[in-house]
């Protein structure tokens, strides 16, 4: 099979993804949650707009994000209180967000009050001073605990977390079905073998399959961003649980044995027998678009994808279950600016953002919500945002949102298979320096894609003198 050209995945790709997202719900009415007048702080506010930057919001344009901030805007003007949000969403990449971020707070050239920053960037912005420390009021029990986690730096709060992510196996019931698997849902505690099973079973059945059928499985395993990071963390914290990279100081504290074993992990999860050839030149996107179009059986995704590819599959045809193995956690945390002259007004907002009815409607629209209260709590309601269940309508009165959801309107997986992934994933490495953890990282991995790879033993040994190299070690 032949591959693609780089540029024209990137565009097919696109196109069917604006075609598979949808908007998020209508606004309606709210909690206030922090709204009101901001509390004293060191000096005087300036009233005016606090602007928040974020990526884009993966539920759509005018998605859910946009809501909330209509909401608290609302509020605002309902009690007589002069200050405003507006969201800023920033283009590109996230590796070019991260750019845009740091050039902006640096040089003080854009007024940003709130920062949402991807949870491996923390460390970064804190260790630079970008960011104020946060009320831990902000981050309380509630709020998952792995989670919590990506919040702090160095013994303080820099952040609250605003929507979670955690990598997930997504994969075809029907395809299962059609090869004479007799229960094709996949179990909790599903590992890789029982994939590699499964997807020797489709092989053996390509007969009985669609024509688009080529290769078991896909995942986002591109050199050129973060895709091949995520991948490689979660490869070696399953070979080894408990590892991790990097200690608490944000130092190197890996070992050539321990990086040997996550190297042979991953290769086995990613053989050429499994894996979609394509994968190595695939982001999000990509991999989205192959599965949507058949191409692969499972495919290891993030949260948004549950709504996402329920636009174009039914409930019979798609079934998500945790990852094998160990999944990495994602997400964004809003943060405070530190030349922001709104700061009491700025955490006003982010306490509204991430409180427990926000992170319900955070949820509802298809982001993986923070607090266990948006999971578990049946009394608590999502009232921004169009009612929990209720389909999105487009204007032709087509009904657009087909997300399968439980009695309390929450998306159907969201407690038995979202909720215990977050609750059991591991972080990427926290550091200062986790851009040069990542370009190394994922440069180093990316020699398993050659036609004459080196063996585990010395990638390993390579891989440990580069990161030596690129991290501060003991």
């Amino acid at each position: 099979m032949s591959r693609r050209p780089g540029r024209v995945r990137r565009a097919a790709s696109a196109a069917l993804l604006s075609l598979l997202l949808v908007a998020g719900c209508d606004t309606g009415g709210a909690e206030d949650a922090g709204g009101g007048q901001p509390a004293a702080s060191g000096a005087a506010e300036v009233p005016g707009e606090i602007v928040l930057a974020s990526g884009r919001d993966v539920t759509g344009r005018g998605g859910i994000r946009q809501q909330l901030i209509t909401e608290w805007n609302r509020q605002q003007e309902a009690k007589g209180v002069a200050y405003r949000a507006r969201l800023v969403e920033l283009p590109g990449s996230a590796d070019q967000q991260r750019s845009q971020l740091l050039g902006a707070l640096q040089s003080g050239s854009a007024e940003y009050d709130v920062v949402n920053l991807d949870v491996t960037w923390v460390p970064e912005f804190a260790a630079a001073g970008l960011v104020q420390p946060l009320p831990d009021r902000l981050v309380d029990e509630d709020v998952i605990k792995s989670v919590a986690e990506t919040a702090r730096w160095g013994g303080k709060l820099y952040a609250a977390p605003f929507n979670s992510d955690v990598g997930l196996l997504f994969y075809r019931r029907d395809y299962l079905t059609s090869a004479g698997v007799t229960r094709p849902d996949l179990g909790k505690d599903a590992g890789w073998p029982v994939v590699q099973q499964l997807i020797g079973v489709l092989d053996a059945a390509r007969n009985r399959l669609p024509a688009a059928y080529a290769k078991g499985w896909t995942s986002q395993l591109d050199a050129s961003y973060e895709g091949l990071t995520v991948n490689g963390v979660e490869a070696f914290a399953s070979a080894a649980d408990g590892f991790s990279l990097t200690d608490k100081e944000g130092r190197y504290a890996g070992s050539v044995a321990e990086l040997q074993a996550g190297l042979d992990e991953l290769r086995n999860r990613t053989q050429a027998a499994y894996t979609l050839p394509d994968a190595v030149h695939s982001d999000e996107a990509d991999t989205l678009t192959d599965f949507a179009a058949g191409r692969t059986a499972f495919l290891r995704h993030w949260p948004y994808a549950y709504r996402t590819l329920h636009q174009s599959l039914s409930a019979e045809q798609l079934g998500v279950a945790p990852l094998p193995g160990k999944a990495v956690l994602g997400g964004q945390n809003l943060a405070v600016a530190r030349g922001s002259q709104r700061t009491a007004a700025a955490l006003q907002l982010v306490a509204f953002l991430t409180g427990k009815e926000s992170e319900r409607c955070l949820l509802d629209a298809g982001f993986a919500a923070t607090r266990v209260s948006a999971y578990e709590d049946g009394a608590l309601t999502c009232t921004t945002a169009k009612p929990a269940g209720q389909a999105a309508a487009s204007p032709t009165g087509e009904r657009t949102d087909r997300m399968p959801r439980d009695g309390n309107g929450r998306p159907a997986y969201a407690r038995g298979t979202l909720l215990p992934a977050l609750e059991n994933a591991v972080q990427r490495p926290r550091t200062p320096l986790y851009g040069a953890f990542s370009q190394t990282f994922a440069g180093q991995l990316a020699r398993l894609q050659g036609g004459t790879p080196p063996s585990d033993a010395q990638l390993a040994a390579d891989l440990d003198r580069q990161l030596k190299r690129a991290l501060p070690s003991h």
